[in-house]
Protein backbone atom coordinates (compact mmCIF):
# COMPACT_ATOMS: atom_id res chain seq x y z
CA UNK A 1 0.00 0.00 0.00
CA UNK A 2 1.57 3.08 -1.02
CA UNK A 3 0.55 7.16 0.08
CA UNK A 4 -1.02 7.48 -2.70
CA UNK A 5 -3.38 4.86 -1.98
CA UNK A 6 -4.28 5.90 1.74
CA UNK A 7 -7.49 8.15 2.17
CA UNK A 8 -6.25 9.73 5.49
CA UNK A 9 -10.16 11.20 5.45
CA UNK A 10 -11.65 7.79 4.65
CA UNK A 11 -9.66 6.20 7.11
CA UNK A 12 -10.52 8.56 9.99
CA UNK A 13 -7.38 10.00 10.64
CA UNK A 14 -6.69 11.52 14.31
CA UNK A 15 -3.28 13.18 14.24
CA UNK A 16 -1.35 15.25 16.57
CA UNK A 17 2.43 16.25 17.64
CA UNK A 18 4.15 16.60 20.74
CA UNK A 19 7.28 18.87 20.50
CA UNK A 20 9.73 18.57 23.54
CA UNK A 21 12.85 21.49 23.37
CA UNK A 22 15.78 22.46 25.86
CA UNK A 23 15.90 26.42 26.76
CA UNK A 24 19.12 27.89 26.84
CA UNK A 25 19.41 28.37 30.61
CA UNK A 26 20.53 26.57 33.62
CA UNK A 27 18.27 23.92 34.91
CA UNK A 28 14.56 24.26 36.20
CA UNK A 29 14.48 23.44 39.76
CA UNK A 30 17.76 24.01 41.08
CA UNK A 31 20.83 26.34 40.03
CA UNK A 32 23.14 24.26 38.78
CA UNK A 33 23.98 24.74 34.69
CA UNK A 34 23.04 23.12 32.02
CA UNK A 35 26.09 21.33 30.64
CA UNK A 36 26.85 17.81 29.02
CA UNK A 37 29.76 16.60 30.04
CA UNK A 38 32.16 13.61 28.05
CA UNK A 39 34.58 13.33 30.94
CA UNK A 40 34.83 10.79 34.10
CA UNK A 41 32.12 11.05 36.32
CA UNK A 42 32.76 12.42 39.55
CA UNK A 43 30.36 10.08 41.68
CA UNK A 44 27.81 7.25 41.10
CA UNK A 45 24.53 6.35 42.74
CA UNK A 46 22.12 2.98 42.58
CA UNK A 47 18.90 3.61 42.87
CA UNK A 48 15.54 0.88 42.21
CA UNK A 49 12.16 2.82 41.43
CA UNK A 50 8.55 2.16 42.45
CA UNK A 51 5.37 2.90 41.04
CA UNK A 52 3.17 5.07 43.32
CA UNK A 53 -0.45 6.14 42.56
CA UNK A 54 -1.51 8.93 41.24
CA UNK A 55 -4.48 12.12 42.26
CA UNK A 56 -6.70 9.53 41.23
CA UNK A 57 -5.87 7.09 43.41
CA UNK A 58 -4.71 4.82 41.12
CA UNK A 59 -1.09 3.43 39.72
CA UNK A 60 -0.73 4.31 36.12
CA UNK A 61 -0.51 1.62 33.78
CA UNK A 62 2.92 2.15 32.61
CA UNK A 63 4.23 3.14 35.62
CA UNK A 64 2.81 -0.50 36.94
CA UNK A 65 4.35 -2.46 33.97
CA UNK A 66 7.81 -0.51 34.06
CA UNK A 67 7.95 -1.32 37.78
CA UNK A 68 7.33 -4.80 37.69
CA UNK A 69 10.59 -5.42 35.22
CA UNK A 70 12.39 -5.40 38.46
CA UNK A 71 15.51 -2.94 37.27
CA UNK A 72 18.08 -1.41 39.59
CA UNK A 73 19.39 1.67 37.87
CA UNK A 74 23.22 3.68 38.03
CA UNK A 75 23.08 7.72 38.23
CA UNK A 76 26.30 8.95 37.40
CA UNK A 77 27.07 13.02 38.18
CA UNK A 78 29.78 15.28 38.46
CA UNK A 79 29.63 17.78 41.53
CA UNK A 80 29.76 21.61 39.12
CA UNK A 81 26.34 20.20 37.27
CA UNK A 82 24.73 18.22 39.59
CA UNK A 83 23.11 18.56 43.23
CA UNK A 84 21.17 17.44 46.21
CA UNK A 85 18.45 18.12 44.03
CA UNK A 86 18.72 16.21 41.06
CA UNK A 87 19.41 13.19 43.51
CA UNK A 88 16.17 14.04 45.19
CA UNK A 89 17.86 14.19 48.42
CA UNK A 90 16.61 18.43 48.56
CA UNK A 91 13.22 19.95 47.41
CA UNK A 92 13.25 21.70 44.08
CA UNK A 93 14.18 25.26 44.13
CA UNK A 94 12.16 28.04 42.78
CA UNK A 95 11.20 27.49 39.57
CA UNK A 96 13.50 29.79 36.90
CA UNK A 97 12.46 32.48 35.66
CA UNK A 98 14.31 32.81 32.99
CA UNK A 99 13.13 29.74 31.64
CA UNK A 100 9.66 30.63 32.50
CA UNK A 101 10.03 34.19 30.33
CA UNK A 102 10.67 31.60 27.01
CA UNK A 103 7.98 29.16 27.64
CA UNK A 104 6.15 32.46 27.71
CA UNK A 105 7.12 34.05 24.87
CA UNK A 106 6.90 30.74 22.98
CA UNK A 107 3.11 30.59 23.56
CA UNK A 108 2.72 34.32 22.94
CA UNK A 109 4.51 33.62 19.17
CA UNK A 110 1.55 30.50 19.23
CA UNK A 111 -1.68 32.47 20.00
CA UNK A 112 -1.88 30.42 23.20
CA UNK A 113 -3.71 32.05 26.25
CA UNK A 114 -1.54 32.21 29.01
CA UNK A 115 -2.52 30.11 32.30
CA UNK A 116 -1.69 33.02 35.43
CA UNK A 117 -1.95 30.57 38.86
CA UNK A 118 -1.17 26.93 37.81
CA UNK A 119 0.08 23.94 39.85
CA UNK A 120 3.29 22.30 39.15
CA UNK A 121 2.42 18.16 38.56
CA UNK A 122 4.87 15.59 39.18
CA UNK A 123 4.57 12.73 36.57
CA UNK A 124 5.20 9.11 37.34
CA UNK A 125 8.09 8.17 35.51
CA UNK A 126 10.16 4.76 36.67
CA UNK A 127 11.75 4.07 33.57
CA UNK A 128 14.70 5.03 35.05
CA UNK A 129 15.09 8.63 33.72
CA UNK A 130 14.66 10.42 36.93
CA UNK A 131 16.04 9.57 40.23
CA UNK A 132 13.02 10.73 42.00
CA UNK A 133 10.47 8.22 40.02
CA UNK A 134 8.82 11.39 38.65
CA UNK A 135 8.83 14.09 36.35
CA UNK A 136 7.76 17.76 37.15
CA UNK A 137 5.71 19.42 34.94
CA UNK A 138 3.72 22.77 34.76
CA UNK A 139 0.91 23.69 32.16
CA UNK A 140 1.99 27.44 30.89
CA UNK A 141 -0.73 28.06 27.95
CA UNK A 142 -3.53 26.60 25.83
CA UNK A 143 -6.05 26.81 23.18
CA UNK A 144 -3.73 28.32 20.58
CA UNK A 145 -2.81 27.98 16.85
CA UNK A 146 -0.55 28.23 14.07
CA UNK A 147 -1.59 28.86 10.29
CA UNK A 148 -0.79 26.17 7.53
CA UNK A 149 -1.38 25.70 3.72
CA UNK A 150 -3.71 22.86 4.82
CA UNK A 151 -5.61 25.05 7.52
CA UNK A 152 -5.15 25.89 10.93
CA UNK A 153 -3.87 23.35 13.54
CA UNK A 154 -5.14 23.88 17.11
CA UNK A 155 -2.02 23.92 19.94
CA UNK A 156 -3.62 21.92 22.72
CA UNK A 157 -1.08 22.89 25.75
CA UNK A 158 2.35 24.43 26.35
CA UNK A 159 4.27 23.10 29.40
CA UNK A 160 7.24 23.55 31.04
CA UNK A 161 9.14 20.61 32.32
CA UNK A 162 12.30 19.23 33.67
CA UNK A 163 14.08 16.80 31.00
CA UNK A 164 14.98 13.70 31.86
CA UNK A 165 18.55 11.57 32.88
CA UNK A 166 20.70 11.20 29.88
CA UNK A 167 21.21 7.35 28.87
CA UNK A 168 24.70 5.92 29.09
CA UNK A 169 23.56 2.34 28.68
CA UNK A 170 21.05 -0.03 30.02
CA UNK A 171 20.19 0.46 33.22
CA UNK A 172 22.98 3.39 33.55
CA UNK A 173 21.82 6.99 33.08
CA UNK A 174 23.67 10.27 33.54
CA UNK A 175 22.68 13.15 35.57
CA UNK A 176 23.87 16.08 33.74
CA UNK A 177 20.90 16.67 31.53
CA UNK A 178 18.76 15.98 34.37
CA UNK A 179 16.53 18.95 35.20
CA UNK A 180 17.22 21.18 31.76
CA UNK A 181 14.13 23.29 31.25
CA UNK A 182 12.02 21.82 28.34
CA UNK A 183 9.48 23.44 26.60
CA UNK A 184 6.58 20.58 25.67
CA UNK A 185 4.35 21.88 22.49
CA UNK A 186 1.01 19.56 22.07
CA UNK A 187 -0.85 20.61 19.21
CA UNK A 188 -4.29 18.95 18.71
CA UNK A 189 -5.54 15.82 16.40
CA UNK A 190 -6.54 17.93 13.80
CA UNK A 191 -3.50 17.31 11.53
CA UNK A 192 -4.98 15.53 8.13
CA UNK A 193 -2.26 13.89 6.55
CA UNK A 194 1.49 13.23 6.92
CA UNK A 195 2.77 15.98 4.45
CA UNK A 196 0.69 18.57 6.74
CA UNK A 197 2.48 17.14 10.33
CA UNK A 198 5.85 17.46 8.87
CA UNK A 199 4.52 20.90 7.50
CA UNK A 200 3.56 21.42 11.19
CA UNK A 201 7.11 20.07 12.58
CA UNK A 202 8.91 22.48 10.54
CA UNK A 203 6.70 25.63 11.16
CA UNK A 204 6.71 25.03 15.15
CA UNK A 205 10.93 24.24 15.06
CA UNK A 206 11.03 27.47 13.20
CA UNK A 207 9.06 29.05 16.00
CA UNK A 208 11.61 27.54 18.53
CA UNK A 209 14.24 28.90 16.94
CA UNK A 210 13.61 32.12 17.07
CA UNK A 211 13.30 32.20 20.91
CA UNK A 212 16.23 31.55 23.30
CA UNK A 213 16.57 27.61 22.71
CA UNK A 214 19.18 24.84 22.62
CA UNK A 215 20.93 24.03 19.69
CA UNK A 216 22.40 20.61 18.36
CA UNK A 217 21.59 16.88 18.57
CA UNK A 218 19.36 15.48 21.06
CA UNK A 219 18.05 19.24 22.15
CA UNK A 220 14.60 18.71 20.35
CA UNK A 221 12.50 15.78 19.94
CA UNK A 222 9.09 14.97 18.50
CA UNK A 223 6.74 12.24 19.13
CA UNK A 224 3.58 11.94 17.24
CA UNK A 225 0.00 10.57 18.25
CA UNK A 226 -2.17 8.72 16.22
CA UNK A 227 -5.72 6.54 15.52
CA UNK A 228 -7.40 5.71 12.59
CA UNK A 229 -11.31 4.87 12.66
CA UNK A 230 -12.39 2.14 15.47
CA UNK A 231 -8.46 1.86 16.46
CA UNK A 232 -6.73 3.12 19.70
CA UNK A 233 -4.50 6.17 19.92
CA UNK A 234 -0.69 4.98 19.13
CA UNK A 235 2.34 7.50 20.39
CA UNK A 236 5.38 7.10 18.44
CA UNK A 237 8.35 8.21 20.14
CA UNK A 238 12.20 8.40 18.14
CA UNK A 239 11.76 11.29 15.59
CA UNK A 240 15.45 12.83 15.76
CA UNK A 241 15.09 13.61 12.37
CA UNK A 242 11.21 15.22 11.46
CA UNK A 243 12.06 14.22 7.93
CA UNK A 244 11.15 10.39 8.67
CA UNK A 245 7.54 12.04 10.50
CA UNK A 246 5.94 11.39 6.90
CA UNK A 247 6.72 7.82 6.49
CA UNK A 248 6.10 6.63 9.61
CA UNK A 249 2.87 8.16 9.67
CA UNK A 250 2.43 6.51 6.41
CA UNK A 251 3.81 2.76 7.90
CA UNK A 252 1.48 3.52 11.33
CA UNK A 253 -1.50 3.96 9.80
CA UNK A 254 -1.00 0.73 7.27
CA UNK A 255 -0.44 -0.92 10.46
CA UNK A 256 -3.17 0.18 12.19
CA UNK A 257 -5.57 -0.61 9.47
CA UNK A 258 -4.74 -4.48 9.65
CA UNK A 259 -5.14 -4.32 13.52
CA UNK A 260 -8.08 -2.83 13.06
CA UNK A 261 -9.50 -5.61 10.98
CA UNK A 262 -8.61 -8.40 13.03
CA UNK A 263 -9.96 -6.48 16.20
CA UNK A 264 -6.44 -6.27 17.77
CA UNK A 265 -5.90 -2.86 17.90
CA UNK A 266 -3.93 -2.08 21.49
CA UNK A 267 -2.92 1.96 22.72
CA UNK A 268 0.84 1.43 23.03
CA UNK A 269 3.58 3.47 23.27
CA UNK A 270 6.01 2.58 20.31
CA UNK A 271 9.37 3.53 19.34
CA UNK A 272 10.13 4.50 15.75
CA UNK A 273 12.94 2.37 14.02
CA UNK A 274 15.32 3.89 11.23
CA UNK A 275 13.51 2.66 8.47
CA UNK A 276 10.32 4.37 9.55
CA UNK A 277 8.59 0.98 11.05
CA UNK A 278 7.81 0.80 15.17
CA UNK A 279 8.10 -1.67 17.93
CA UNK A 280 6.38 -1.95 21.42
CA UNK A 281 8.26 0.46 23.94
CA UNK A 282 5.56 0.28 27.09
CA UNK A 283 1.89 0.39 27.83
CA UNK A 284 0.02 3.79 26.98
CA UNK A 285 0.18 6.35 29.98
CA UNK A 286 -2.72 8.06 31.62
CA UNK A 287 -4.34 10.70 33.88
CA UNK A 288 -3.30 8.48 36.79
CA UNK A 289 0.75 9.26 36.71
CA UNK A 290 -0.27 12.99 37.59
CA UNK A 291 -0.11 14.26 41.28
CA UNK A 292 0.24 18.10 42.48
CA UNK A 293 4.19 18.66 43.56
CA UNK A 294 3.64 19.41 47.53
CA UNK A 295 7.42 21.18 47.49
CA UNK A 296 6.76 24.20 45.78
CA UNK A 297 3.71 26.95 45.80
CA UNK A 298 1.64 27.58 43.02
CA UNK A 299 3.12 29.32 40.05
CA UNK A 300 1.87 32.68 39.55
CA UNK A 301 2.27 34.90 36.46
CA UNK A 302 1.81 38.03 36.98
CA UNK A 303 0.50 40.18 34.29
CA UNK A 304 3.97 42.08 34.54
CA UNK A 305 6.13 39.55 33.73
CA UNK A 306 3.47 38.82 30.71
CA UNK A 307 3.78 42.13 29.52
CA UNK A 308 7.97 41.92 30.21
CA UNK A 309 7.89 39.03 27.77
CA UNK A 310 5.82 40.42 25.42
CA UNK A 311 8.22 43.96 24.97
CA UNK A 312 11.67 41.59 24.63
CA UNK A 313 9.49 39.21 22.13
CA UNK A 314 11.73 38.08 19.46
CA UNK A 315 11.02 38.11 15.58
CA UNK A 316 9.92 34.71 14.12
CA UNK A 317 12.83 33.45 11.68
CA UNK A 318 10.63 34.34 8.24
CA UNK A 319 11.01 37.92 9.72
CA UNK A 320 14.42 37.30 10.88
CA UNK A 321 15.46 36.29 7.50
CA UNK A 322 13.22 39.49 5.44
CA UNK A 323 14.92 42.15 7.63
CA UNK A 324 18.69 40.54 7.28
CA UNK A 325 18.12 40.26 3.49
CA UNK A 326 17.62 43.87 3.30
CA UNK A 327 20.55 44.30 5.14
CA UNK A 328 22.28 42.54 2.62
CA UNK A 329 23.49 39.71 4.33
CA UNK A 330 23.57 36.56 2.23
CA UNK A 331 21.22 33.59 3.68
CA UNK A 332 24.34 31.73 4.87
CA UNK A 333 25.07 34.42 7.41
CA UNK A 334 21.48 34.94 8.51
CA UNK A 335 21.21 30.97 9.26
CA UNK A 336 24.71 31.26 10.97
CA UNK A 337 23.55 34.50 13.43
CA UNK A 338 19.51 32.84 14.16
CA UNK A 339 21.71 29.28 15.17
CA UNK A 340 24.46 30.73 16.98
CA UNK A 341 21.41 33.21 18.82
CA UNK A 342 23.53 36.11 17.93
CA UNK A 343 20.90 38.78 16.27
CA UNK A 344 20.86 40.74 19.35
CA UNK A 345 24.63 40.71 19.34
CA UNK A 346 24.45 41.17 15.91
CA UNK A 347 22.13 44.58 16.05
CA UNK A 348 24.03 46.30 18.84
CA UNK A 349 27.10 46.29 17.01
CA UNK A 350 26.00 47.23 13.71
CA UNK A 351 24.78 50.67 15.69
CA UNK A 352 28.42 51.21 15.85
CA UNK A 353 29.11 50.36 12.32
CA UNK A 354 26.93 50.53 9.52
CA UNK A 355 28.73 47.50 7.85
CA UNK A 356 26.03 44.79 7.88
CA UNK A 357 28.91 42.12 6.37
CA UNK A 358 31.75 43.33 8.39
CA UNK A 359 29.52 42.74 11.47
CA UNK A 360 28.70 39.48 10.70
CA UNK A 361 32.44 38.36 9.87
CA UNK A 362 33.50 39.19 13.15
CA UNK A 363 30.52 37.48 14.58
CA UNK A 364 31.03 34.66 12.96
CA UNK A 365 33.97 33.97 10.84
CA UNK A 366 36.80 35.69 12.15
CA UNK A 367 36.64 33.78 15.15
CA UNK A 368 36.77 30.38 13.40
CA UNK A 369 39.76 31.85 10.96
CA UNK A 370 41.60 32.89 14.27
CA UNK A 371 41.35 29.99 16.18
CA UNK A 372 42.74 27.81 12.87
CA UNK A 373 45.29 30.03 12.90
CA UNK A 374 46.60 30.37 15.95
CA UNK A 375 45.76 26.59 16.66
CA UNK A 376 43.29 27.22 19.52
CA UNK A 377 40.00 25.99 20.62
CA UNK A 378 37.43 27.93 18.90
CA UNK A 379 35.48 28.55 22.67
CA UNK A 380 38.83 30.16 23.98
CA UNK A 381 38.97 32.57 21.16
CA UNK A 382 35.28 33.35 21.75
CA UNK A 383 35.62 33.76 25.46
CA UNK A 384 38.31 36.26 24.61
CA UNK A 385 36.79 38.18 21.74
CA UNK A 386 34.13 39.45 24.35
CA UNK A 387 31.10 41.68 23.18
CA UNK A 388 33.03 44.49 25.06
CA UNK A 389 35.94 43.76 23.01
CA UNK A 390 34.58 43.52 19.30
CA UNK A 391 32.78 46.91 20.73
CA UNK A 392 36.28 48.77 21.13
CA UNK A 393 37.40 47.27 18.08
CA UNK A 394 34.56 48.72 16.15
CA UNK A 395 34.60 52.17 17.71
CA UNK A 396 38.53 52.22 16.69
CA UNK A 397 37.23 51.70 13.17
CA UNK A 398 34.55 54.02 13.51
CA UNK A 399 37.04 57.03 14.95
CA UNK A 400 39.31 55.59 11.86
CA UNK A 401 42.40 54.76 14.08
CA UNK A 402 42.19 51.59 12.47
CA UNK A 403 40.73 50.20 8.50
CA UNK A 404 38.62 47.66 7.94
CA UNK A 405 41.08 45.55 6.50
CA UNK A 406 42.40 45.76 10.58
CA UNK A 407 40.04 44.38 12.12
CA UNK A 408 40.70 40.77 11.92
CA UNK A 409 44.21 41.18 12.80
CA UNK A 410 43.45 43.26 16.09
CA UNK A 411 41.39 40.66 16.96
CA UNK A 412 43.84 38.18 16.66
CA UNK A 413 46.53 40.11 18.76
CA UNK A 414 43.96 40.12 21.59
CA UNK A 415 43.29 36.68 21.27
CA UNK A 416 46.99 35.99 21.33
CA UNK A 417 47.16 38.17 25.06
CA UNK A 418 48.40 41.16 23.69
CA UNK A 419 47.39 44.48 25.37
CA UNK A 420 44.15 46.47 23.61
CA UNK A 421 45.99 49.66 23.38
CA UNK A 422 49.04 48.48 21.59
CA UNK A 423 46.82 45.94 19.51
CA UNK A 424 44.71 48.77 17.82
CA UNK A 425 48.18 50.59 17.09
CA UNK A 426 48.52 49.00 13.99
CA UNK A 427 51.63 49.12 12.17
CA UNK A 428 51.80 50.59 8.55
CA UNK A 429 54.25 50.11 6.37
CA UNK A 430 56.52 52.52 5.04
CA UNK A 431 56.38 51.86 1.42
CA UNK A 432 53.69 50.19 -0.63
CA UNK A 433 56.67 49.64 -2.77
CA UNK A 434 58.57 47.31 0.03
CA UNK A 435 55.10 45.27 0.01
CA UNK A 436 54.70 44.79 -3.75
CA UNK A 437 58.38 43.71 -3.89
CA UNK A 438 57.63 41.05 -1.21
CA UNK A 439 54.51 39.64 -2.38
CA UNK A 440 56.24 39.80 -6.19
CA UNK A 441 59.01 37.52 -4.50
CA UNK A 442 56.50 35.37 -2.62
CA UNK A 443 54.99 34.62 -5.96
CA UNK A 444 58.48 33.91 -7.78
CA UNK A 445 59.49 31.43 -5.24
CA UNK A 446 56.43 29.53 -4.20
CA UNK A 447 53.97 29.51 -7.97
CA UNK A 448 50.79 28.11 -8.34
CA UNK A 449 49.68 29.42 -4.90
CA UNK A 450 46.02 30.55 -4.44
CA UNK A 451 45.07 34.30 -4.09
CA UNK A 452 44.34 33.66 -0.23
CA UNK A 453 47.56 32.06 0.59
CA UNK A 454 49.66 34.55 -1.06
CA UNK A 455 47.68 36.57 0.90
CA UNK A 456 48.24 35.04 4.17
CA UNK A 457 52.32 34.74 4.01
CA UNK A 458 52.18 38.83 3.17
CA UNK A 459 49.81 39.27 6.37
CA UNK A 460 52.59 37.43 8.12
CA UNK A 461 55.59 39.18 6.74
CA UNK A 462 54.24 42.78 8.11
CA UNK A 463 52.69 40.99 10.42
CA UNK A 464 49.21 42.74 10.40
CA UNK A 465 50.74 46.01 9.57
CA UNK A 466 49.34 46.69 5.97
CA UNK A 467 45.79 46.95 4.84
CA UNK A 468 44.63 43.48 3.54
CA UNK A 469 42.63 44.88 0.90
CA UNK A 470 45.44 46.81 -0.59
CA UNK A 471 47.63 43.66 -0.44
CA UNK A 472 44.72 41.53 -2.53
CA UNK A 473 44.62 44.30 -5.05
CA UNK A 474 48.83 43.74 -5.47
CA UNK A 475 48.26 40.34 -5.47
CA UNK A 476 45.55 40.31 -8.46
CA UNK A 477 47.38 42.76 -10.45
CA UNK A 478 50.32 39.35 -10.26
CA UNK A 479 47.70 36.56 -10.24
CA UNK A 480 45.45 36.18 -13.04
Amino acid sequence: MTDKELNYQELGLKCGLEIHQQLETGKLFCRCPSVLRKDEPDFSVRRKLHAVAGESGEVDVAAAYQASLGKEFEYQGYNDVACLVDLDEEPPRELNRAALKIALQISILLNAKIVPLTQIMRKTVVDGSNTSGFQRTVLIARDGFIETSQGRIGIETVCLEEDSARIVSDGVFKLDRLGIPLVEIATKPEIKNPEQAKEVALHLGGILRSCNVRRGLGTIRQDVNLSVKNGKRIELKGFQDIRNVEVAIEKEVERQVGLVKNGESVSEVRKVLPNGKSEFLRPMPGAARMYPETDLLLLKISRDFINESKKTLPKLKSEADEEFEKEGLSQEMISLLLKQSKVEEFKELLGIVKNPALVAKVLLVFPKEIAKREKMPLNLVEEKLTKDVISNVLDNLKRKKISEGDVKNVLAKIVRGEDFVKAVKVRKAASMNDVEVKIMSFIKEKPGLSMNAYMGLVMKEFKGGVDGKIIMEIIKKYVG
